[in-house]
Order: structure tokens, then C-alpha cells, then sequence
């Protein structure tokens, strides 16, 4: 650890019962460090107490999300290097989801999302299906997603306006998008992309795309497509006149 160098650490703490407040720490870094290792350094030395959720440490876990001056990201893949370190640096959980503990909080509206999602179907028979590279790729694109939820805290339908009852989210359009556009997936899933998880509420800030630490194009690759195709089924012309006139109820 190199000599003398301290960081100040304006940590929230405390949780919705108890009072919400910030809290000054002086943490002796190593320029080398992440932003996680000194608030493991705080969590040794002079806050035993202090929630933090971490897991992998390598970006690959999504666990320890955070906002680090203002700016969504993963505390481990955030370098004290590309901070000035002469200036206090704040860390604070999460805004989009409701505070546990100091930096943790409750994210399981998105496991409960992603349970209600119709899985994969595969084709009836076992007989060969071919599938193309090109297609392998931009499903597998989609699957690089950790789960941090990155995507979901920036989302302004989430966050601004808490319209967890009318927008899936980011994470999820990535999620249906990776099952829409599996070559072999017999599924339909646009009637719940359009009502169910409101594909209509994403404006296309392009906000979740620029804080993706896998850097997945959510925007322009997952959820143009989606909204795509359900203007495909549901207001274009030329479609809905070749359904009324072939599909039969």
C-alpha cells in the first residue's frame, strides 16, 4: 500500500427504519486498488458493520453495483486510479430498488420478473435443425449479461417514475430478445412483450446501453428489435390484412 495515501470515502449508511444519512471516512488506499477494496479497507478498519454486497471481484458475479459519484457502476471494475483521489469519493447503493442496509438492496422484483418469462421451446420431433453462425452470435450476445442490474437502476420508467407494474426493463427486453430471436424457438411471447412487459415504455435514451459493463447493445440490438415486431403484429397494414386473411380462429 503506498505510503500516506488516504481517500476519503462518503459512504450512505443506516436503513429506512433506523434513518438514512452519509458518512465521512479517511481510508488509507493503494492507487492500485478498486473502488470495492477500499470499501473492504473501510469495512477492516473502521466499519465492521457496513453492508456491502460483492461476491466474484472480477466483474462477472453483477453483485456489488453501486453508484460511485453519481455514476451507476461495478465497484470492482471502478479503479481509484481513474478518480481524483485528492477529492471525497461517494458511494451509495442503487436508487432504482428499495435500500436494505447501507450500500445493499431488495433486487428481487427482477428474479420475479424473469420467473414469469416463457422459457425456451424447443420444436416438436428430434429431427436435425440447422443453425447459422450469424445466429449462434447474436443470441449469444444477449447471454453475456451478469445480472448486475446496471441497466435497470438508469432505466428513467424504473427509476423516475417506478413503473414496476408496466415495464419489465432493459435486463428483461436482453432476456426476451435472447429467446425471440433463437432460431429454434417455437414460443410467442409478443403479446406479453407488448402488454405484459411494455416494451412501448422504453423511449430509447440509450441510457442502459452506455452503463452495460458488458457493453451488450440493449438498445439498438434487443429492444428496437422487440418493438419491431410487435409493430410488425400489431399496426402494420400489410400484416394484419395477411392474418385476417389466412389465420383463422
Amino acid at each position: 500500500m503506498a505510503e500516506d495515501l488516504k481517500v476519503n470515502l462518503n459512504v450512505q449508511r443506516g436503513t429506512p427504519e433506523s434513518g438514512i444519512h452519509m458518512e465521512e471516512y479517511e481510508v488509507p488506499v493503494d492507487p492500485k486498488m478498486v473502488v470495492l477494496d477500499a470499501v473492504h479497507e473501510l469495512q477492516a478498519i473502521q466499519a465492521p458493520d457496513l453492508a456491502v454486497r460483492w461476491n466474484c471481484k472480477a466483474g462477472k458475479c453483477g453483485s456489488c453495483s453501486a453508484e460511485v459519484n453519481g455514476k451507476p457502476r461495478l465497484m470492482c471494475m471502478s479503479r481509484l486510479s481513474d478518480y481524483d483521489l485528492n477529492e471525497t469519493l461517494t458511494i451509495k447503493p442503487m436508487k432504482t430498488f428499495p435500500l436494505i442496509k447501507d450500500l445493499v438492496t431488495d433486487v428481487s422484483w427482477n428474479y420475479e420478473v424473469n420467473k414469469n418469462i416463457k422459457p425456451y421451446a424447443h420444436p416438436e420431433g428430434t429431427e436435425y435443425h440447422k443453425m447459422y453462425q450469424e445466429e449462434v452470435d447474436r443470441v449469444q450476445e444477449f447471454r453475456k449479461c451478469i445480472e448486475c442490474f446496471l441497466c435497470q437502476n438508469v432505466c428513467h420508467v424504473l427509476r423516475s417514475h417506478d413503473r414496476k407494474d408496466a415495464f419489465a426493463g432493459p435486463r428483461f427486453m436482453v432476456r426476451l430478445a435472447s429467446l425471440e430471436m433463437h432460431p429454434l424457438d417455437t414460443a410467442d411471447r409478443i403479446p406479453d412483450i407488448r402488454e405484459k412487459y411494455g416494451v412501448g415504455f422504453c423511449n430509447i435514451t440509450r441510457c442502459c446501453t452506455e452503463v452495460c459493463p458488458e457493453e451488450i447493445p440493449i438498445t439498438d440490438e434487443a429492444i428496437i428489435a422487440l418493438k419491431e415486431r410487435v409493430v410488425d403484429r400489431y399496426y402494420d397494414p400489410v400484416s394484419m390484412f395477411v392474418r385476417k386473411l389466412f389465420v383463422r380462429n
